[in-house]
């Protein structure tokens, strides 16, 4: 596979003519003279000074500051010139206010210059961690092949992940590993796609779509997603949803039973019928993944937020909500902090994981760390009970500074039918004990657990695109009142 050079991968990515270089000459003074001729021949071979090429360009209109590696010039090896400029470039774009781009290709640090090179890596991770502490996205296209401390350090600290097709990524290069145990590396192990499936890696993207995800990730990460046009004259939107008890106030069971049913609406439809664009982010960036809570970018009528959302349908007594998931939760969170977005978190679940495995690996302290750091946001926060909201897994997204419900949505310590063994001896009783409890979404706002019901006139099934219209504009107005 032809993968391209450093220029090559600029000029395939960029806006025709938007770059600009913010590199400067490069000091080789104190080397001495057969490391130079080293260096000499890198950058002949290469056709660059060093092994990074820095500056700013646009990407379909989107401006950003690009720091990018060169492979040919002696493995993308980072020594301390090099550093110096990825620092510099880092530092230049955070006070330009600008996005950062990174597209590593390193075998790691330069082993030529051994330790001074080597710490330079807290160097290069301290400007990044101060870019995205400015509020700033970092975005990071790892290519074949990055390894080594690159790859520990700034390689893994993007707020979005990807990874070029086939790709060699991981922390021991496979030769060193080899020379050091007396054994080849496990094959498929440091690949790109398998870091995918592990929620290491947002994605895998082919270099000739990197610009259109680049756009659509820096339109969404920045807040600028765009103007939305209004609807037409003749399809007004629907009224904002009714503060007094008013909607669903249908009987408990009866509501119960309808979000239970299949083709219910849930995380899915309402990103389909109602969201400008959808970025999905793949799980926790620290090798695990679940597929019961969705982790995307995404816009609502020209309104940019992160979106942490249960799906109802890949849940099941095989594959409950499980810890992974919450840890998955809270990066979305940490990524709407760090780049002052709204936080949108969806509760749709009849459940989280009652098992061994879930008790091991620390259920209970993700619902109570994402209960922690939720009530410690200071951006704009909504929950949106859309469905099924039973136990701990619902409570965990729960402590939103607003909280909305659909008309027929419920909130419960338990599954009825958990509840009515604990009181009655079985589940016989659930129905009468869902009443009991008070868990309808009327209930919840004569509370004031919730603090706007979305109607349901009908039910939600029989108009999934009405419906997911109605909760998404919905939180759109009660991100806009906490502005």
């Amino acid at each position: 596979m032809t993968r391209p050079a450093a220029r090559a991968l600029i000029e395939a990515t960029v806006d025709p003519g938007s770059f600009r270089s913010w590199d400067e000459p490069i000091d080789r003074g104190g080397h001495d003279p057969g490391y130079l001729a080293v260096l000499r021949r890198a950058q002949e071979k290469a056709g660059t000074d060093e092994a990074v090429l820095t500056g700013r360009a646009s990407i379909r209109g989107h401006a950003a500051a690009l720091v990018v590696s060169e492979f040919g010039f002696l493995g993308g090896s980072i020594g301390v010139a090099t550093a110096e400029r990825i620092v510099a470039a880092v530092r230049r774009a955070t006070r330009e206010r600008l996005p950062l781009i990174a597209a590593p290709a390193s075998g790691g640090t330069r082993m030529q210059e051994g330790t001074p090179a080597f710490v330079r890596m807290v160097e290069i991770s301290r400007a990044v961690v101060a870019h995205k502490a400015s509020g700033l996205p970092y975005l990071v296209y790892l290519r074949h092949p990055t390894t080594g401390g690159v790859f520990a350090s700034w390689g893994s600290l993007g707020h979005v992940a990807v990874a070029e097709p086939g790709a060699l990524i991981g922390f021991l290069g496979p030769v060193v590993y080899r020379t050091l145990r007396g054994e080849p590396f496990p094959e498929g192990v440091q690949v790109a796609e398998n870091l995918v499936d592990k929620g290491i890696l947002d994605a895998v993207v082919p270099t000739e779509e990197l610009a259109g995800v680049a756009a659509r990730a820096l339109a969404l990460l920045s807040g600028t997603s765009g103007p939305v046009p209004p609807p037409a004259a003749d399809a007004p939107r629907p009224p904002a949803a009714d503060a007094r008890p008013t909607h669903g106030g249908g009987d408990a069971w009866a509501s119960i039973s309808l979000t239970r049913r299949p083709d219910r609406p849930g995380v899915r439809e309402l990103l389909r019928h109602a969201a400008d664009d959808v970025l999905p982010l793949h799980g926790t960036q620290l090798g695990e993944t679940d597929d019961a809570l969705l982790l995307a970018l995404t816009s609502f009528s020209g309104t940019p937020c992160v979106l942490v959302g249960q799906d109802r349908r890949t849940q099941s007594q095989h594959r409950p909500l499980g810890p992974a998931a919450l840890r998955g939760a809270r990066r979305g969170m940490r990524i709407a902090q760090e780049l002052r977005l709204p936080l949108v978190c969806v509760i749709d679940t009849p459940g989280a994981d009652l098992s061994a495995a879930a008790e091991e690996g620390a259920l209970a302290g993700e619902i109570a760390r994402c209960l922690a750091e939720m009530v410690e946001l200071t951006v704009p926060t909504v929950s949106v009970l859309l469905g099924e909201g039973s136990g701990g897994g619902a409570l965990a997204l729960l402590p939103s500074r607003r909280v909305i419900a659909a008309g027929n949505a419920w909130l419960s310590p338990l599954p009825p039918e958990g509840a009515s063994a604990i009181l009655h001896g079985g589940p016989e009783q659930a129905p009468s004990v869902a009443r009991r409890q008070r868990v309808r979404a009327v209930d919840l706002l004569a509370e004031g657990i919730v603090h706007a019901v979305v109607p349901e006139h009908a039910p939600a099934h029989e108009d999934p695109a009405g419906f997911a219209r109605r909760v998404a504009d919905e939180c759109v107005r009660q991100i806009a009142a906490q502005r």
